[in-house]
């Protein structure tokens, strides 16, 4: 035998032992169209014998309703052979020998020699890959359906769980201007203690669900931090005051751009938390920037976190455990703030040092050129008034929700007129011997119109432009048009009853309604 042919046998050897080795059912098919070469994983995927394969079109692996349209795929490919997938953007589909089909992916190479030429076909069965993209598409449906249903539930919530909520703070405010005995205001005052600390909850739930179903959407806007600012320390001064705390925040005269709702809700966050974890010395609101960034800075003199669970609290229900005893709270307050820093791609950071107190930082875009928004409340050093006068149109559909609204106002000596929806409120105006001071309206009235409707309707009546609030328990984007409206302001449910009637003062004495 010679030398050349010796070497031949055993390259043709080496081949088919290489053949053999592979994971993947291997077939190579000659210019007729005919198997030539199959290995062992071959014979397992399709469920033939070698013998039955060797010589026999390849067209027998596929189901009869394609063969026909194979053979001038596969003469097509013999015409141009390149190293490809086969069937790009098709779903390929084998048939074992039993007549059951499965799916596959196949490339095909092109092999020659001295004497012909050949395709090569690498055949993967993808049988469990397909059920499991299934399963992750029957999955992102039911997640789907799971988030219309989550989105459905928070609408209702929204406005059902804080519809009793609003009627008790507002008879809880009326309480507390009509009643003299001492015994029973403190009484009032423990309620209203509770019911503050039912409404934290119910905010943050809601608040924490919004979030996780991607139902709150930023809207992005330049603005004074400032104003902001001042409201805040307005709001907490009193807080800290009656906890015997000095709180002091600082001047900041620069825009920043944000959404300035959420952002606002992650400072009343980060502020509440420093008031509840301080018992003795200083709570501190301020504010710096450089390189295009403003840094807002929460610092307290409290208990302080330990570095093991700087992280955990930014986690749902966890809170930091003070010695001898437990802090009022819910453990949310700081998960939220983690969530729509995340929304508003804003950075958290927070240094602590147990028993020294702890520092928390909002970082935010700064608009490039600062101006001069000294004037953008106007009425922000006006005097608050205690007597209250005038006519305030309410218009809302809860007969519970309307008597405490009716009974809050009147005691702080507005008149009211009463209306459960548009079309009552178009009769009420027609008797009225004087145009209002002031509208109160729900958003989603009975016949099926809305708050910014009714307020349109009474101020064209007029021809005026009267201040009005619009109140919600819903938080959709239809609702936040009611934000576009000139001279309106939008109040969330349930509404605090001492800065509702602190903005009603101000809209009914000079006809606009306060900046926030």
């Amino acid at each position: 035998m010679g030398t050349d042919k010796l070497h031949a046998e055993e390259s043709e050897a080496y081949f088919r032992v290489l053949i053999e080795a592979a994971p993947d059912a291997m077939i190579i098919v000659d210019d007729d169209g005919e198997m030539a070469i199959v290995n062992r994983q071959a014979e397992r995927m399709f469920g033939y014998d070698r013998e039955d394969m060797l010589g026999k079109p390849i067209e027998i692996l596929l189901p009869e309703r394609i063969r026909k349209r194979h053979v001038g795929h596969r003469q097509g490919f013999q015409s141009k052979p390149e190293l490809r997938p086969m069937g790009i953007g098709m779903e390929l589909v084998g048939r074992r020998k039993d007549g059951s089909e499965f799916p596959v992916e196949i490339s095909l190479s092109p092999v020659s020699t001295s004497k012909a030429s050949f395709v090569s076909s690498v055949i993967r069965d993808v049988t469990e890959r397909k059920r499991m993209e299934q399963d992750i598409i029957a999955a992102q449906q039911q997640a789907e359906r799971a988030k219309k249903a989550n989105s459905a539930f928070l609408a209702a919530a929204s406005h059902d769980l804080r519809q009793p909520v609003q009627a008790l703070s507002l008879l809880n405010g009326a309480l507390r201007r009509t009643v003299k005995d001492e015994r029973a205001l403190e009484m009032i005052e423990s309620q209203e203690h509770s019911l503050t600390a039912m409404t934290n909850l119910l905010n943050s739930l809601l608040d924490i669900s919004r979030l996780d179903a991607g139902a709150v959407t930023p809207e992005f806007e330049d603005f004074p931090i400032q104003r902001l600012i001042d409201r805040l320390s307005a709001e907490f001064s009193r807080q800290a005051q009656h906890k015997g705390l000095e709180f002091s925040s600082c001047d900041c005269p620069v825009v920043v751009r944000s959404d300035p709702n959420l952002l606002s809700e992650i400072i009343q966050n980060l502020v509440g938390n420093a008031l509840r974890y301080t018992d003795s010395g200083k709570v501190e609101l301020l504010c710096d920037h450089s390189d295009g960034r403003c840094q807002i800075d929460v610092v307290d003199t409290g208990i302080g976190i330990g570095e093991d669970q700087q992280d955990a609290i930014f986690r749902e229900f966890h809170q930091v455990k003070p010695k001898g005893g437990s802090k009022e709270g819910f453990g949310l307050g700081l998960a939220i703030v983690k969530r729509l820093a995340d929304l508003l791609r804003h950075d958290i950071d927070v240094e602590s040092e147990v028993g020294r107190g702890s520092r928390f930082t909002v970082s935010l875009p700064l608009v490039e050129a600062p101006a001069d928004h000294a004037d953008d409340d106007e009425h922000a050093n006006e005097p608050v008034h205690k007597d209250a006068s005038g006519l305030i149109i309410l218009i809302e559909d809860d007969v519970n929700v309307a008597n405490a609204w009716g009974l809050l106002l009147e005691a702080e000596g507005y008149r009211v007129a009463m209306a459960a929806s548009a079309t009552e409120a178009r009769a009420v105006v027609n008797h009225l011997d004087e145009a209002p001071a002031l509208i109160v309206s729900d958003f989603h009235l009975l016949d099926g119109s809305t708050g910014i409707e009714t307020v349109t309707d009474i101020r064209d009546h007029y021809a005026l432009n009267i201040p009005a609030f619009i109140v919600t328990g819903d938080t959709s984007k239809v609702v936040k048009e009611a934000q576009t409206v000139d001279n309106c302001t939008l109040l969330n449910k349930p509404v605090n009853t001492a800065r509702l009637l602190s903005a009603a003062r101000i809209a009914t004495r000079t006809g606009e309604v306060p900046a926030d």
